[in-house]
């Protein structure tokens, strides 16, 4: 297990360079100059090529791409991000202050989706053509035609249009109230977790139902097994591995599911941060961001092959 994880983290490295540049060198592909939108701001400034110029070198922006690629990649080694090119801030310390919050948010939305999505396909596969099967994939096909910046809208306009209520945006930390922080991570939260929920149910109901068929599931019913024994025991646990993959497949939507999410919500996370970014040109800040995100990606990935191990003895990690 031990060589495995290893060997795995060593992937990482080529993995975590191609992200790096293809994000550093993508944002700077995008429509738009970070030195003109400087310029027009700037009311003393003339306009002239003499400033520009001098914004350019200032900024460290006048240099080749590859040099400012490897100057980038030397410090993102030491731990450093570089800074954003409006606030001169630590793009680490900005996005520490902010991750927190994302992390809780795609937390608290992936425990959603599991609490609702499990069970709801299981008993929708034990009670195949049933009427609670028919409502389970009718709520499936629902929460999937529902996009989450409709819904999280309509959450925030028609309750506030109809009894002057908005859903609580004032942070506050966990560890201080974890009852209001609670409050205000609920709804987004739910919104963001009942589209990954209908996915889970899908997958899960088709799993359990392949599972069902199988002839040690037959035995066990042949053997008089009660129900709860067989479900539980011997066919979850079988069907739970494609659907352990496919939340690994949906983290990264979670994390595109939260820039939407936390703007809508006013909520000052990752996401926040990157559409900041990304309207101001900010290039440290939006590969800072990516990076960030792609290592957090990886990393649960790597979870989601460890849990293989237990959910399948078949599987062995000494090879």
């Amino acid at each position: 297990m031990g060589f495995y994880v290893l060997r795995r983290l060593l992937a990482l490295i080529p993995t975590l360079f191609i992200a790096s540049v293809i994000a550093f060198t993508v944002v700077r592909l995008v429509p738009g100059d970070v030195l003109d939108l400087m310029l027009s701001e700037n009311v003393y400034s003339s306009g002239a090529p003499e400033d520009r110029a001098q914004l350019e070198q200032a900024l460290g922006l006048d240099k080749p791409l590859y040099q400012q690629y490897l100057h980038w990649a030397g410090d993102a080694l030491q731990g450093d991000l570089g800074k954003s090119l409006w606030r001169n801030t630590p793009v680490t310390g900005e996005i520490a202050a902010r991750l927190d919050v994302t992390l809780e948010l795609g937390i608290l939305a992936l425990l959603i989706a599991l609490a609702i999505g499990l069970p709801i396909g299981i008993f929708a596969a034990v009670r195949q053509e049933t009427l609670g099967d028919h409502i389970g994939r009718t709520f499936s096909i629902l929460a999937l035609a529902m996009p989450n910046f409709w819904l999280g809208t309509l959450v925030v306009i028609l309750p506030a249009l109809w009894w002057g209520w908005s859903p609580p945006n004032e942070l506050v930390p966990f560890f201080e109230n974890p009852l209001e922080n609670l409050k205000t991570f609920l709804l987004p939260s739910l919104i963001l977790g009942t589209s990954l929920s209908a996915v889970i149910m899908r997958m899960t109901r088709t799993m359990m139902l392949e599972v069902l068929r199988q002839d040690y599931i037959r035995t066990a019913w042949a053997k008089g097994l009660r129900e709860r024994r067989v479900v539980l025991m011997h066919a979850v646990k079988n069907a739970m591995i494609p659907v352990i993959t496919l939340v690994g497949i949906l983290v990264p939507i979670l994390f595109g599911g939260t820039v939407i999410i936390e703007q809508i919500f006013r909520l000052p996370g990752l996401g926040q941060l990157l559409l900041e970014a990304v309207s101001t040109r900010d290039y440290p800040v939006i590969t800072g961001v990516f990076l960030v995100t792609g290592v957090v990606v990886m990393l649960v990935n790597l979870l989601v092959d460890l849990c293989y191990g237990y959910l399948d003895p078949k599987v062995r990690y000494d090879r």
